[in-house]
């Protein structure tokens, strides 16, 4: 679905047919699940990661982690080596056909700049079970402004030509590239990851007082409200538990990053992603959901039930 008819569409019919599928009222989908296996895929940030991360994370670590819940889940690329791009996207393909784990539907790496790109994106486009791409970008080897490059700014725009969405993972300095790429891009669907990496450490000078913060609670908010701006962008409630201390946070901690998100972009454009296990830099999976429903209580069952499951079983066309 490309980024003209979703737009046409999420206001009414797709919204309704999503709320009359049958299925459970705790069905939670992950829009935000990782898993490596270094004997098969081994990406090259893992060996420099924190401890935590350093070691291998397969289907059989992730059904621990969601022990007691009912989750489906959207695998995330992991930034793996170019050249094991099309190795890491087929295997996905291969378990969601498989229909044995939780994972129903993929997220792709790729590289919109390179020369082949086209070609490397028609080897997935109209497989249901690839739902879109996403290059990180806010490595340290990336530079700044990269994702307004012609080349980047093409392959982003081939992504909507093959009804593929791109996911933003971008720098929270950087929101309003983010915002320029979004708009050269009218025909390709978007969605910003992890709250646009805002930073719960900017709102709360206690919370780990040594650590550095990766943006002003300001600077952020202007980012956030400016991509909101931009009709039909989702929004990822994910990925912020990675940027507090471990056992030093609490949900009200969370709290403001995720409702400025929430209020920002509405009920209907917000899903929930669990960064498993990047998220176990700040705490369990388990924390982060408990956390999440803490700040939610006070929204409405639909509104909560949107977050979710409803909104990424529209967005991502599921079949759950």
């Amino acid at each position: 679905m490309n980024r003209r008819h979703f737009l046409q569409t999420s206001a009414g019919a797709a919204l309704s047919s999503c709320s009359s599928v049958s299925r459970p009222d705790s069905l939670i989908i992950d829009t935000h699940q990782h898993l490596w296996d270094r004997s098969v895929l081994s990406p090259p940030w893992v060996a420099g990661a924190p401890e935590v991360l350093n070691h291998d994370f397969v289907n059989a670590d992730y059904l621990k982690a969601i022990a007691g819940l009912n989750i489906k889940a959207i695998y995330m690329e992991v930034d793996v080596a170019p050249v094991d791009h099309i190795k890491e996207a087929d295997a996905l393909v291969a378990q969601c056909l498989s229909e044995k784990t939780p994972t129903i539907a993929a997220t792709i790496g790729g590289r919109p700049a390179s020369a082949d790109f086209e070609s490397y994106i028609k080897r997935y486009s109209g497989n249901h079970r690839v739902k879109g791409l996403r290059q990180v970008l806010h490595g340290a080897s990336t530079p700044p402004g990269f994702s307004l490059s012609k080349e980047f700014v093409q392959g982003v725009q081939v992504l909507g030509e093959n009804g593929l969405n791109f996911e933003l993972t971008m720098r929270p300095t950087e929101l309003l590239d983010g915002v320029k790429l979004i708009q050269q891009c009218p025909e390709t669907c978007f969605v910003l990851d992890h709250c646009g990496n805002g930073d719960p450490k900017a709102f709360n000078p206690k919370l780990g007082p040594d650590l550095k913060r990766s943006c002003t609670s300001d600077e952020w908010k202007r980012g956030i409200d400016a991509v909101a701006a931009q009709p039909g962008v989702m929004c990822k409630i994910s990925g912020i538990v990675a940027f507090v201390p471990p056992g030093q946070w609490h949900a009200e901690d969370l709290a403001p990053v995720v409702n400025h998100c929430l209020d920002a972009f509405g009920p209907n454009r917000v899903f929930f992603g669990g960064d498993w296990p990047v998220c176990l830099l700040g705490g369990q999976l388990q924390n982060w959901v408990d956390a999440l429903k803490q700040i939610i209580a006070s929204r409405s069952a639909n509104d909560q039930q949107k977050l979710w499951s409803q909104n990424a079983i529209r967005f991502y066309d599921l079949k759950v």
